[in-house]
């Protein structure tokens, strides 16, 4: 791994693409080739913010992709007022079936439906920084199959202190991951190494190659990357492709109960979601 390092079908789409903004302001229309899929679910104290990181990006040449997993507030409220304004088409699709798993499936498959090529993800409580979206364009069209990035805590949840005590506890996991017996076992074409699903893009061919994404509740990102491993070596990790994670689940459950349940041991008495 280099250092840069049968499902049903999806929902219509509920007809808020803003295909026509970009004859209004002047720009070329955008490519479909790039969509950004954000899953989400009762979102709505925190997706405004996440959509204007994505409206700040330098690359602006994409579609995105909102897919409501049964929010029970007014998060597809937020997210149409955001596309009567927004710099790239956005549109809004509906998963019922629980699970981060399903929501990011079902939006994958249905941005390679509607012709993507390359596929980015965040969560709707993350800030992708300015450069985002241009990082995993870049490595991706370098030569990748999957690209991820590095996560650090957002600057609106914590101060200097616990920004650096979320980057040792993900240094931590990073750690123990490399060693745990499961991740070393035969089969694999590509070391260990973890990565966010809130920081990651692929390419829509390495998505259909591997099965995609576990339709489970979370968490799912350590089996879905271990279904791209078995299918290529071509995973790049980006520096320059940094997204600003959100650290409520640490603060809801505590650093041991945290990493019980990234290990898939579950949460215990605590709720799988810790909104």
């Amino acid at each position: 791994m280099s250092d840069r390092t049968e499902r049903p079908q999806p929902a219509p789409d509920d007809g808020l693409a803003g295909e026509g903004q970009a004859g209004t302001t002047g720009q070329a229309p955008p490519r479909t080739d790039l969509w950004v899929v954000v899953p989400a679910f009762n979102e709505a104290a925190r997706i405004s913010t996440t959509l204007s990181a994505l409206a700040a990006q330098t690359d602006q040449d994409f579609t995105l992709l909102v897919v409501d997993n049964g929010s029970a507030d007014t998060t597809v409220e937020a997210v149409r007022a955001f596309a009567g304004c927004a710099p790239f088409p956005v549109h809004v699709i509906d998963e019922p079936e629980k699970g981060v798993g399903c929501a990011v499936d079902t939006g994958f498959r249905h941005a390679v439906a509607a012709g993507a090529r390359l596929i980015a993800r965040t969560d709707a409580d993350c800030l992708p920084r300015p450069g985002w979206v241009a990082a995993a364009r870049a490595s991706l069209e370098a030569g990748a199959g999957m690209v991820c990035g590095r996560i650090t805590a957002r600057h609106d949840e914590h101060g200097p202190a616990g920004r650096a005590f979320f980057a040792a506890v993900v240094a931590l996991a990073g750690a123990f991951g490399r060693i745990r017996p499961a991740h070393r076992g035969d089969g694999s074409l590509a070391p260990y190494r973890m990565h966010a699903g809130n920081n990651m893009a692929i390419t829509a061919e390495l998505y259909l190659a591997c099965g995609g994404m576990p339709r489970r509740p979370s968490p799912t990102d350590r089996l879905f990357l271990n279904r791209v491993r078995a299918t290529t070596a071509a995973i790049v990790h980006d520096r320059d492709m940094i997204v600003e994670n959100s650290t409520r689940r640490i603060r809801a459950y505590g650093v041991v109960r945290t990493a019980k349940w990234y290990l898939d041991r579950g949460s215990g008495p605590l709720t799988p979601d810790p909104r």
